[in-house]
């Protein structure tokens, strides 16, 4: 197969939840002691797009072999609660399991737990849990295992810690059975564990501490941990007690940082490597018509921003003001970007919720590049004469994104606002981005997976409990938490509308645009499936020899 493979259908339905607005009090709108086979067919929210399989698709027949697969950016963690940034997860991925599975049709399906009951007031979630799993360490999966993961990842020093606080108790009622409360009424709460709860050995744990962890993780995924050279290679085994009979198919993954993509494009032509991504839509072309190599082309659901901080390095600053972040937002042309950067392969952004998530609001435009509209509004804000403010971007981290941030501070500084541009290694600003200690300004971008921007929103607008926030507004709080109490799919994608109409007019990012992704394949390679977001599960990915 040669050229680009584009996917079928602009989206899977959004057809959530079709017994959401019935009474039974339930988040995920059933009746109380449902099972996991109703839940899955009920919970139909889209993971968003998946790209074309290639025409064929591997088999458990097919199993061994190895292969190669490159990430964009240098992983400083390889655990779920402390990866930086999708390439990581993506490798966390495959070590780790969590208790149920979003697939990829963006239903849950059972995991490490076979099925669940739901308590009438929707909060208490009891999960029965999969006989006969263990850790590759040897460990047994049960449900202390449930418990300590919850007790450790929640703590503040983590990450994605926000993403267990979501819990308020986990309690284990024996063995195998566990139950997780809601710390709120939260309609997400079955989507949000089954994303981001990835179950760890509590003993290894204890041993090993959080730094130990993150570098040399272990799980019940389909993949362990061989060995982890620095900057060099990932490489992930075969488990060979997986509980998903068959599976997983290859014997080997091994994963190897190169965060120029000039460099991957030139990779997968010689045949060293079989999977690369973020690739430029030039590089893309380039690769069309290379005997062996497939160009894959979907559009991502991430957006891509540059973020306003009012929590820490913003105070005081001249963004505090709504009127400047309006003629910020003016003063960018995206759509020039986009047609410059990225051959015009990507759409401005109109907000934090994109099409392919619940509740996207068509009324709304991307705000048109108008430089002297961002003027009047900087002097109506107080700013008649501009100002200075620093702006940070990661490096090596996205396509072009290098590029997009030293556009955006020129645009600004056409307008007067003279922006000091520090462009910074991607691992080192990551970690400056979680202790909040990024200046004013920075870019970077947010990918989503449930098919609802929720996860986005509270992550990046929640203010100091958020891990990767910036950004506080007692209105945006208020939407937010309604939006995760209500049931009803069709209430909750209007309050999402109000959201963004709000996040419109009181900006709290410079929005740009959301991508199309650009990847290529080598012909060994069977059954790659990467999602909207970037994201990808290995167990079924085959090769051809």
């Amino acid at each position: 197969m040669r050229g680009i493979v584009r996917t079928a259908t602009a989206l899977v339905a959004l057809a959530m939840l079709a017994t959401a607005c019935g009474d039974s009090g339930d988040p995920n709108g059933h009746a109380a002691s449902t099972t996991a086979a109703a839940t899955a067919s009920d919970v139909t929210t889209t993971a968003a797009l998946v790209v074309d399989a290639p025409p064929t698709a591997a088999a458990p027949s097919e199993a061994g072999g190895e292969l190669v697969i490159v990430l964009a950016t240098q992983p400083s963690a390889i655990d779920f609660v402390n990866s930086a940034e999708r390439n990581a997860i993506n490798v966390a991925a495959q070590i780790f399991d969590g208790l149920v599975f979003v697939n990829d049709a963006g239903e849950i399906e059972p995991a490490l737990a076979t099925s669940w009951d739901i308590s009438d007031d929707g909060l208490v979630y009891t999960f029965h849990l999969r006989e006969g799993v263990t850790f590759t360490n040897g460990e047994p999966f049960n449900a202390e295992a449930v418990l300590k993961t919850w007790e450790v990842a929640s703590q503040p020093e983590n990450t994605y810690a926000d993403f267990y606080q979501r819990a308020s108790d986990v309690t284990v009622i024996d063995d195998m059975t566990v139950s997780i409360t809601a710390a709120d009424p939260n309609a997400l709460f079955l989507r949000m564990v089954g994303a981001t709860w990835a179950i760890f050995p509590p003993k290894y744990y204890a041993e090993q501490g959080l730094t130990g962890f993150s570098q040399n993780p272990i799980g019940t995924g389909p993949f362990m941990l061989k060995e982890w050279v620095q900057g060099d290679r990932i490489v992930l085994v075969k488990n060979p007690n997986y509980w998903r009979e068959g599976f997983p198919l290859l014997d080997q993954i091994t994963f190897r940082p190169i965060t120029e993509s000039s460099t991957r494009a030139a990779a997968i032509q010689t045949g060293e490597v079989d999977i690369v991504n973020r690739l430029s839509p030039d590089e893309a072309a380039s690769l069309e018509g290379v005997s062996g190599v497939n160009v894959i082309q979907y559009p991502k659901d991430r957006v891509y921003y540059i973020a306003f901080n009012n929590l820490t390095t913003g105070i005081g600053q001249p963004t505090e003001s709504k009127l400047v972040r309006q003629a910020m937002n003016y003063a960018v042309d995206v759509e020039g970007i986009i047609g410059a950067l990225f051959a015009g392969n990507g759409r401005a952004s109109t907000g934090y919720v994109t099409p392919a998530d619940l509740g996207y609001d068509t009324s709304l435009s991307a705000y048109p590049y108008d430089p002297e509209k961002a003027k009047q509004l900087l002097a109506e804000g107080g700013f008649p004469d501009g100002f200075d403010m620093d702006m940070a971007c990661p490096s090596a981290a996205y396509t072009n994104f290098e590029e997009v941030c030293q556009a955006v501070a020129a645009q600004l500084g056409d307008v007067g606002i003279n922006i000091s541009l520090n462009i910074q290694e991607s691992g080192a600003y990551w970690d400056l981005e979680a202790t909040k200690s990024l200046p004013p300004l920075f870019g970077d971008s947010w990918s989503e997976t449930s098919g609802e921007a929720y996860n986005r929103l509270i992550g990046a607008l929640g203010g100091n409990d958020a891990g990767k926030s910036s950004w506080s507004d007692p209105t945006i709080d208020f939407l937010l938490s309604r939006i995760l109490a209500e049931t009803d799919t069709t209430t909750r994608a209007n309050l999402y509308k109000d959201l963004q109409k709000f996040v419109y007019d009181d900006p709290p990012f410079i929005y740009l645009y959301e991508p199309v992704a650009f990847e290529a394949t080598t012909d060994r390679v069977l059954n790659y499936k990467p999602r909207a977001a970037e994201e990808y599960f290995l167990f079924d990915l085959g090769s051809a020899g």
